[in-house]
Order: C-alpha cells, then structure tokens, then sequence
C-alpha cells in the first residue's frame, strides 16, 4: 500500500490523528529508567539508527506490540484509555507493559496515550489477545514491530474499527532526540490542569449521562455567584503535602486570628469525593478544578465579614496532577514559569499562600497510625521519593501568588508563631 493511498484510508475513517502519524515522534517510558525513549518513523530505512542503543535492545526483545487510544471523544478516550490499562494487566505474566507515548513535539494537544507490550516468549496467541482487547475498546490502533534482514525495525500501524483490522501504514523506526518538553507537558492544559471555570465545568457536563452525582456538582456549581470580588479581609491559602502539618496549623489560626476556615473542595461537594477518585484523570481533575470556583464564591462571601484560612486551593490542584501526569525525574516538569504555573485569570486571588515542607523521614512519622480518606496521588507520596520532590518542585515554581515557604518540622507552636510572623508581615493581621 503505497503513503497516498495509506492517507486516503486514514481520512476516510475520519480521524484526524492519524493524518500524520509518520511525523509524530514516540516516548518509550521504561520502568527502570527516569529518561523515555524517543523514536520516529520513516517510511524508508534511512534513519539514523544504533544497534547497540538502548532502544534496539529493547524492541528486539521479543514479540513486540503498541496499542494507542484515539478517540475523538475525550471523554470516551478518557474511559476506554483505563479500560485498555486495566486489560493490559491481566495479560500472562510473560508479558511487560510499558506506557507509549505519540507526539508531535512543541504542539500542543498532540499527545496520543497509548502502551508498548512485550511477549519475551513470542507466544502466537499475544497479538490475538491484543486483538481482542482493541476491538472491544473503540477506536484504537494495533503496531507490530519486527526486525528485517538488515538490522532495522519496522512498525506496522493497524487501525481496528467496526470490527475489522486494516493497516495503514509500515514505517521504519529510527532514534530521535528529547523534545524540548516531555512528551506528556503538551496535553496536561484542560485535561489534567484547568485554567478556565468553562473548561473544567465542560468536561463534567459531558459526563452528565454516564455519571449521576455529576448533576448535583454541576447544580451547586450554577448557583455560585461568580461575580462576586474577594471582601476587604484578606484570604490565607496552606498547602503541602500529606502530613506536613496543615489541619493543625489551619485550626490554630483559625482561633488565632479569629478566621473563617474553608477547604477545597468544600464540603458541599466533598462528600463526591469517593465517587470522582475513581474516574478517568480528565473527569478527576475536572472535579476538583470545579471545586476550587465553588470555594472562590465561598471565599468571597465570608471575607466579607472575617479573615478566611483555606486549607487546599488550585496550587495543590494543580501540583498534584502536574507531577503525576509528567513521568521520570524532576527535570521533566515544565520549566518554571510556563502557563500551568499561573493562577487562572478567572478564579478569586488569595492574598498569600503559605507551603508547610518538612523532611521525608519527619513525614513518615506523622502519617504513622493515620487513617483518614486519602487520594491516589497522596498514598503514593509514601511509597515514591521521586514523587515527593516532583510534587514540592511544582509547588515551589508556582506564580501570581507564589509559595511562601515555612518549615514545619519544629512544634506546632513555632510552626504557628513563624505563620503568624509571616502573616502579620504580608498582611498586617496579628494574634488576637
């Protein structure tokens, strides 16, 4: 099948991101190694190549197979992506699953999430239960890599749709170099990171028909005056992560400073908690992004009359789901000052952020004998050192306002003497 009449099917099944697919670049993320591999495609063998490279080795390892979601609708990609991961679990234990990214670098929303499977045994029924999987899981396609006479590696990209298997184009696979932005950085704006009221409540409306309790979130949602400007009283968000300390501090200011205390989401929407933890990123984050404009309007409201503590807003929104959704070690974050560290035009400012940091061996301690809810992300912190230190990095690069630092690893009393200092300082609020 020659390219013309390959891109002539590929319009035809009226996805366009399939229209380049020889030009995206692709993003191997090994397990044991914090630097993806990056390869492209060429529809010759004239590519630069390395036989002893890490990425030879590893696609020669077996039968090798790549499995990517493309569905036009988000919302349906978001569900059939953990539909597929889920699967891809179960697979026999000769098999390894590594994460695969498509990309075309720089452009921004041209991430295609997919997985790279490997049958170390070359067991004939793999590509039969990859087969499977992708029939039952939209629109989706099928690579097979193999290895020529010659040395080279070729991916053949099958599109299974309807039921039936078709391919569309054989492509030869040649090294590429890291982007200047991880691969996953080109699709965290309004799929992870929401910098608009419209886009997170967008995403939810969406849901409507799949999830009921998206209903009773949208409803609050609309009857929040989004209008309403902060009061003359000022606003005091704490961040941090798990166990540095935030309830104690938020209540010991609270009676302090004789303050509002409020969290994000609040409390009219927190009890959804459980159900939302559970969805796709995209719906999760929407959620909370959502909860962060329904505080806003509470915030509003009460620094009307005291000063407002809030425990959590939109730096731990978006922290979380920025050192999450970006792989590999702290240098694959966006670099400081790009746009998703920049509080959204359109959600109520507070007049300062403080961030409680305390050392990783003082938080293992606290969260000792804990059993209150936690997310995902937060369980995690335990376990992943790497993490941690994306999540602190992230924070500490935030803007419009930035982080101020406090150490909380003394006693809660210094810990809420230095709070008050600062307070008093940037705000000119002191102890009651």
């Amino acid at each position: 099948m020659n390219v013309r009449c390959s891109l002539e099917m590929a319009q035809s099944l009226g996805s366009a991101l399939y229209k380049e697919w020889a030009k995206r670049v692709f993003a191997i993320e090994c397990p044991s190694n914090s630097e993806p591999l990056y390869f492209a495609l060429n529809p010759t063998s004239e590519g630069p190549w390395d036989e002893n490279s890490r990425l030879h080795q590893l696609l020669t390892r077996g039968q090798t197979y790549s499995v990517c979601i493309a569905s036009e609708n988000r919302i349906q990609g978001a569900e059939s992506y953990v539909h597929l991961q889920d699967k891809l679990t179960r697979l026999p234990e000769r098999c390894r699953v590594m994460e695969l990214l498509a990309f075309s670098p720089n452009k921004e929303g041209s991430l295609i999430k997919g997985f790279l499977v490997q049958d170390d045994q070359n067991y004939k029924d793999t590509e039969r239960l990859l087969q499977d999987l992708v029939r039952k899981s939209g629109q989706t396609s099928l690579c097979s890599y193999t290895r020529d006479d010659g040395g080279r590696i070729w991916q053949r990209l099958r599109l299974v749709t309807g039921g039936q298997e078709r391919e569309i184009f054989r492509n030869c696979v040649s090294v590429a170099g890291r982007p200047e932005l991880h691969p996953s950085v080109l699709n965290i704006k309004n799929s992870v990171v929401f910098c608009k009221y419209e886009d997170a409540y967008g995403v939810l409306e969406e849901c409507v028909g799949m999830i009921p309790k998206v209903k009773d979130v949208l409803q609050i949602a609309n009857q929040c005056d989004r209008t309403s400007r902060k009061g003359p009283l000022p606003v005091i968000v704490i961040e941090g992560l798990d166990a540095t300390g935030k309830s104690t501090l938020t209540e010991a200011l609270r009676d302090s400073i004789q303050a509002t205390l409020l969290k994000s989401p609040p409390d009219c929407i927190g009890h959804l908690r459980k159900t939302f933890d559970v969805k796709p990123p995209l719906i999760r984050r929407a959620f909370y992004a959502l909860g962060n404009y329904i505080t806003a309007s509470i915030i509003a409201s009460e620094s009307e009359k005291s000063p407002v503590i809030v425990d959590r807003f939109w730096h731990s929104t978006a922290a979380y789901a920025i050192a999450t959704e970006v792989s590999g070690k702290v240098e694959n974050l966006p670099p400081p000052h790009h746009e998703l560290y920049q509080w959204p035009q359109d959600l109520l400012q507070p007049d300062m952020v403080l961030l409680l940091t305390v050392n990783a061996e003082e938080r293992v301690r606290r969260l000792e004998g804990r059993g209150e809810m936690r997310t995902k992300e937060e369980i995690e912190l335990e376990a992943n050192n790497l993490f941690r230190q994306k999540v602190e990095a992230t924070y500490r690069r935030m803007e419009n306002p930035a982080c101020v630092v406090i150490d909380a690893s003394a006693s809660k009393e210094e810990v809420l003497k230095d709070a008050l200092l600062v307070i008093q300082r940037y705000c000119g609020i002191e102890r009651t």
